[in-house]
């Protein structure tokens, strides 16, 4: 744990991506494979079920400590991570006999950390946390915390850690994203196999690392060749790879969850066609000839079964952008060009009405490319994505190959009436804010947003929340209703869950809106005609 600890830190106190890379290098070179393959598991964010709860830990503390409540929620307030209170406490208290012991992190994640669930009483768990916390220094008790509530975080990406790791063992990047897609079992065999330079990639379920477009850069194409270009639209699905091996068939979402069970109408529909066949795409709800709100996939997901009813009233669709394995043979390397003739004629060898090839539009100038996209919400897409014809299916976000040309967001004017401190770095200042639209003469709250506000605009929104704090719930603050801001949206749902009777996806503020009073802020109609308009 020690060791581990140390990488953490080493990771945290730099913004250096070369330092972190180094770290990670040199880490990955020196340890051992029980404690390396760990380390990368909980790196790679894969260790999110939660053993203990935070309020546990809580209690626990409290119960050790001669520190009142309210004055733990104070520390706590100003952190904003109880990981971090508990350990920064624990450093200055006296409470706590320090036994120092040496344990490895492979012993702690296979043999400590467990036991945790035989505990039958509260009073049981809270000896053995105690007992935990004794062990370690301050610092180890704060990552064995975000370890114990499924929160644990490092400041590296899965990138930069894989390419810590190809550094240490010489198994190229692309090749080690590949074998570490998925969950897998943090085992010394399977570490072993993942760094030999000659591994194989493992189950036959394993997908390829998603390859994903970049944000339009529009000046570089006023006077490119569109004739090397394929435009197609962008739709507000969930990406995903589909995989027929061994006679099964997996469904893979970008975000690396395997969703098969959500989606068994694709599942029957996939089983058509030959094994070594894995497919890019999207699903989508879709009703017609046009795809369904998100709200409608959204239904599906986190199920482990999937009733009939549902698959009547949202039944799924895969749109297949590309086809990446072909007789078991990785194809990513060819052009889009070639492998988009290989995926139609896979398609019609075998036919079947849950899967159909994304659409690519006409065009021949950039004009052109302008009024699909101006068209996008009329065919309820979100824009358009553009892809070079001869590029190769590569790994994350490279630049120059494929871009997402998106149309604007969808705006209202709302009104801030509630706030609530951050968390981390932010724990000292209100970032949560929640917004509303008229009804009547009743503001109505219909969004909540985190982003889009710079440091000083924050800052100064912070003081004066402060001052203008009309109640208090708990963290949350309702404030004078006088500021308006411009939030923006990429969709908008009827929902009878809200007390607005509106959803809308990824709301964020695009700007303060000093010139406009409250009392011209937007109203409930103003949105529904909104969500008339898009259908």
């Amino acid at each position: 744990m020690k060791r581990f600890t140390q990488l953490f830190q080493q990771i945290d106190a730099t913004t250096s991506t070369n330092e972190k890379v180094r770290a990670l290098q040199q880490y990955f070179t020196e340890e051992k494979p029980s404690n390396a393959v760990w380390a990368l598991y909980l790196l790679l964010g894969k260790a999110r079920k939660r053993l203990i709860t935070s309020r546990v830990l809580r209690a626990t503390f409290l119960e050790i400590s001669d520190l009142p409540e309210w004055l733990f929620e104070d520390c706590y307030s100003h952190v904003g991570d109880s990981a971090e209170v508990i350990a920064l406490l624990l450093r200055s208290s006296d409470a706590l006999p320090r036994t120092g012991s040496e344990i490895p992190l492979a012993t702690w994640m296979e043999e400590i950390l467990p036991k945790a669930k035989a505990m039958e009483t509260d009073e049981a768990l809270h000896q053995l946390i105690v007992s935990w916390w004794s062990a370690l220094e301050p610092f180890e008790v704060f990552v064995l915390n975000k370890v114990l509530t499924g929160a644990f975080r490092v400041g590296a990406s899965t990138k930069l850690v894989i390419k810590g790791l190809s550094g240490a063992c010489g198994v190229s990047e692309a090749e080690l994203t590949h074998r570490l897609m998925g969950d897998f079992e943090p085992t010394v065999a399977f570490y072993e196999q993942l760094i030999q330079l000659d591994g194989a990639t493992g189950s036959p379920s394993l997908p390829y690392p998603f390859f994903l477009a970049s944000q339009i850069e529009e000046d570089r194409f006023q006077n490119e060749d569109m004739a090397l270009w394929q435009a197609e639209w962008k739709w507000d699905g969930i990406r995903a790879q589909i995989i027929r091996r061994a006679d099964e068939v997996f469904i893979w979402s970008r975000g690396e969850d395997l969703i098969t069970l959500q989606f068994p109408e694709l599942v029957e529909a996939f089983e058509v066609f030959p094994n070594g066949t894995v497919m890019d795409g999207e699903i989508v709800c879709w009703a017609g000839d046009r795809p369904m709100n998100f709200n409608a996939l959204q239904k599906r997901l986190g199920r482990k079964r999937v009733t009939q009813k549902l698959r009547q009233e949202n039944p799924v669709h895969f749109i297949a952008y590309d086809l990446l394995e072909q007789g078991g043979a990785d194809i990513r390397d060819m052009t889009l060009r070639d492998r988009r003739q290989r995926l139609l004629s896979v398609l019609e060898q075998s036919p079947t009405e849950r899967i159909s090839p994304s659409t690519t539009l006409s065009f021949s100038t950039w004009k052109d490319l302008t009024e699909w996209r101006e068209k996008s919400r009329d065919h309820a897409a979100e824009g358009l994505v553009l892809k070079a014809l001869n590029s190769p299916y590569l790994v994350g976000r490279k630049r120059g190959y494929w871009w997402k040309y998106k149309v604007d967001p969808m705006t209202l004017d709302a009104v801030l009436i509630y706030a609530q401190a951050g968390s981390g770095k932010r724990a000292n200042l209100f970032t949560d804010y929640t917004f509303a639209l008229w009804k009547g003469s009743e503001l109505v709250p219909f969004a909540k947003a985190y982003s889009g506000l710079d440091n000083e605009e924050i800052e100064t929104l912070d003081r004066w929340i402060r001052r203008h704090t009309l109640e208090r719930f708990g963290p949350v603050r309702s404030v004078e209703p006088i500021y308006v801001f411009e939030i923006g949206f990429e969709g908008i749902a009827r929902s009878n869950r809200h007390k607005s009777g509106i959803s809308v996806r990824f709301p964020r503020i695009l700007r303060w809106r000093t010139d406009k009073p409250a009392a011209e802020a937007d109203s409930i109609e103003a949105a529904l005609t909104l969500l008339d308009a898009v259908g």
